[in-house]
């Protein structure tokens, strides 16, 4: 039998904040992260002529499929066929994902066994989050460590389910794109330092009131302290981003979807992605509806509401048979 095509789903994931950006212990960043159901990136890798690429995001897997077969010295050559990606630059982790099935995909096709962690610091991703690489792994609701002295992604330290009966609400501005690439990095490097006294605060919110309402499915524990810390690090990023979120629009429905009661409310790293936490379908639904009814900043954005994921990616290789001349 021969290795015929992989086939990868990967999912997207909401960033709800950074912990300690001020760093005086030795290790900056920490995410707090949460696994979404959708959207998703869906591919397959066949043996191909070139190293090519064909769907949305086409050229930036081509990239990330070049990277791959040089870095792991990959025999022969592959094609990406993309179904369907999740979008750029919103806010949702599209480029650590994308990487991630393009390259395991690629690895598996070749009969290289690769651990996620490693083909993402190949890659280039993970250089502040471990959050991508722990959705693309398990799933769930990730905590990571933050970046340390050595050059590997942070690692993961906690990871919990997330209830099957909450919701989240995405509220997605596909008029404008988050900051990334050479703006991103220049955006961190103009901040102005983060009090110590902040990133204190906010490990502590996360380790004693974030987390542990989690496992005692506590929504309004749990989105109190996500709104915290939202509002904490979206304060310290607003000269950045033209405010504490970066679509007005999406701010405009936050704060509407606050006056009704949401219990955590948010933007997805540099956005524009908005969501809400909410504690049931029917109140997802509710929400959904009176916000595009009674909300004008709605009018112009996409609402959709989504699940937890408690899995990783999923991953199948199809094989066929050699056939030999006689």
């Amino acid at each position: 039998m021969r290795r015929d095509r992989v086939d990868v789903t990967v999912p997207a994931r909401l960033h709800l904040g950074l912990l300690d950006l001020e760093g005086g212990l030795g290790r900056r960043f920490g995410s707090l992260g949460l696994t979404l159901d959708g959207p998703q990136t869906r591919l397959s890798v066949t043996a191909g002529q070139g190293l090519t690429a064909r769907g949305p995001d086409a050229e930036r897997a081509e990239r990330y499929l070049a990277k791959t077969v040089r870095a792991f010295g990959l025999p022969g050559d592959f094609h990406v066929e993309i179904a369907e990606a999740i979008p750029a630059h919103n806010g949702l982790g599209s480029g650590t994902q994308l990487a991630l099935a393009t390259g395991m995909a690629a690895c598996r096709l070749a009969g290289l066994e690769v651990e996620p962690r490693e083909l993402a610091f190949a890659l280039g991703r993970g250089a502040r989050s471990g959050i991508g690489i722990g959705a693309f792994e398990q799933g769930g609701v990730l905590l990571d460590g933050g970046r340390g002295d050595r050059e590997a992604p942070p690692p993961i330290v906690s990871r919990l389910a997330f209830p099957e009966d909450w919701r989240i609400l995405l509220i997605l501005d596909d008029r404008i794109d988050g900051l990334h690439g050479r703006d991103e990095i220049a955006a961190f490097e103009e901040l102005s330092p983060f009090p110590a006294e902040s990133a204190a605060h906010l490990c502590r919110l996360t380790l004693m009131t974030a987390l542990p309402a989690l496992a005692e499915h506590d929504i309004a524990g749990f989105g109190a302290a996500v709104s915290e810390l939202q509002q904490v690090v979206g304060d310290h990023f607003a000269p950045a981003q033209g405010g504490r979120f970066a679509s007005p629009a999406v701010a405009e429905v936050l704060a509407w979807l606050e006056g009704e009661g949401a219990p955590g409310l948010g933007q997805s790293s540099w956005g524009p992605t908005g969501f809400a936490l909410l504690p049931s379908e029917a109140e997802a639904r509710r929400l959904q509806a009176a916000a595009r009814a009674h909300c004008p900043a709605a009018k112009g954005l996409r609402l959709e509401i989504r699940r937890g994921r408690n899995r990783g990616a999923t991953l199948a290789v199809s094989e066929a048979a050699l056939v030999t001349e006689p």
